[in-house]
């Protein structure tokens, strides 16, 4: 069997991977947002009694939304470039890991 034809059917099995690396990555990405707007609010909402100054309050309300809408963006706009270039990203991370084990094997 020559190259062209193993590699065709390598294809589907590669492609096959690299969604299943794409939805564990969004997945997480997606987690990782959850966790940092209940985490944000969770402090906010926790300290905000023992803030007696309304400019601080309003520093923290102002600088906790700034956090979140920057990360949420930063995320969102990660996972979009992602899914439009996933199959350059995740074969270079799946030969990467390919390689790793059979270095390991031997």
């Amino acid at each position: 069997m020559d190259q062209t034809s193993e590699q065709g059917a390598a294809a589907p099995g590669m492609a096959a991977r690299i969604d299943r690396m794409h939805g564990r990555d969004r997945i997480g990405a997606l987690v990782f947002v959850l966790v940092l707007w209940c985490v944000i609010l969770f402090v906010l909402f926790s300290i905000w009694p023992n803030i007696n100054n309304g400019a601080i309050r309003t520093i923290l309300a102002i600088c906790g939304a700034g956090v979140l809408v920057l990360n949420t963006a930063a995320i969102v706009a990660m996972l979009r470039h992602y899914e439009s270039d996933k199959q350059f990203i995740y074969s270079l991370d799946l030969m990467h890991l390919d390689e790793m084990r059979r270095r390991k094997r031997s």
